[in-house]
């Protein structure tokens, strides 16, 4: 908790809920629309000490408050980013779009075709327009994709469009917050790495099973160490997928930094008994626990391992080249791949 403290937290936070698309495969709660406002803002950056603030869940540009919160964090001198399907990125001025460290855009096909009929008519545009007009601006961009049993095979191909815009390439497992239906299956999931490693060049991996299997070694921080999210309802929780809701702003406020040592952040490091004599146990930890939690308890070893599935060991190589600091690389258990073409759009 020293280390984090010291150095400060990522902060995840989640101002809305609210969107103008409706992926099937989003994790965001549309019972209802929730915002965080920009007190809540201020009492979460008040609380613990802050290392920089990304900003996503819904689209932050429909959230009343946004232009506020944002010249908020602006004027503290705090590392910003945003995830956005391109609508948030569109409805700020130039000098806003250049207050942000990065800029994550979504998109999870590679034609306009497959990704319009996705997430909707002129998505796929948006982002292709917006993702031109931040790196104009030098506002560096990456395209984030969720790897879907409907996609995994092609997102090599994903990451070889986003290098030729010029931006870097960021893959999430898909998580079953909602529904089972886009889940990896034990094959699809290391294909869609070995295909990944084997065409893309990887910046950083703390994806946990894969990292493990490439020989790095256990990733200091992460989720419940390193960074906090704060849900649009103003719950605080260790790993945006994860589905305990035990946390408020109140006990944010009350516990401070060391709300990394509550029960409910410290719950995240349970290592399934299986695993004690695993010689990767020290980087692997047990697998990712969101997803451990979310298929069936985190006493079971990820269902990707190959050696709690007795499943072929999977074969590849890959070495991280780190191409600079990407603002979400070190509190989710995601898989950054860069692009060289990158530095030319900067002004």
């Amino acid at each position: 908790m020293e280390k984090a403290a010291a150095n400060g937290f990522s902060i995840g936070l989640g101002l809305t809920n609210e969107c103008n698309l409706a992926c099937a495969h989003c994790y965001r709660d549309t019972d209802r629309i929730d915002r965080l406002t920009l007190d809540d803002v201020r009492r979460v950056c008040e609380s613990v000490p802050v290392r920089s603030v990304n900003l996503g869940t819904g689209e932050n540009g429909l959230h009343p408050e946004f232009h506020a919160i944002l010249q908020y964090l602006r004027e503290r001198g705090t590392t910003i980013a945003l995830t956005s399907n391109g609508y948030t990125a569109a409805v700020l001025s130039d000098d806003e779009l250049r207050i942000f460290a990065d800029i994550e855009f979504s998109l999870d096909f590679t034609t306009e075709r497959e990704q319009d009929s996705w997430r909707g008519p002129g998505s796929w545009r948006l982002v292709l327009d917006q993702t031109e007009r931040a790196l104009s601006l030098g506002v560096p961009v990456t395209i984030i994709a969720v790897m879907m049993r409907t996609n995994y095979a092609k997102l090599p191909d994903l990451g070889a469009l986003a290098s030729r815009l010029g931006a870097n390439f960021r893959v999430n497992v898909y998580q079953a917050v909602k529904t089972d239906a886009f889940s990896l299956n034990y094959e699809q999931f290391w294909t869609g790495f070995q295909r990944l490693l084997e065409s893309c060049p990887l910046a950083v991996c703390n994806e946990p099973i894969v990292r493990a299997l490439l020989g790095f070694e256990a990733q200091a921080g992460g989720c419940g160490k390193g960074t906090i999210r704060v849900t649009p309802k103003g719950q605080v929780l260790p790993c945006v997928y994860w589905p305990k809701r035990n946390l408020s702003l109140t006990e944010l406020e009350k516990l401070g930094p060391t709300i990394v040592d509550s029960p409910a952040f410290r719950e995240l490091d349970q290592i399934p008994r299986f695993c004690a004599n695993c010689r990767f146990v020290q980087s692997c930890r047990g697998g990712c626990p969101s997803r451990r939690l979310l298929r069936g308890g985190l006493d079971l070893p990820d269902e990707f391992c190959p050696f709690a599935t007795k499943k072929p060991v999977p074969s590849f190589d890959g070495r991280p080249e780190s191409l600079r600091q990407f603002p979400k690389a070190g509190s989710a258990c995601t898989t950054v791949f860069g692009a060289q073409q990158h530095e030319r759009h900067k002004g």
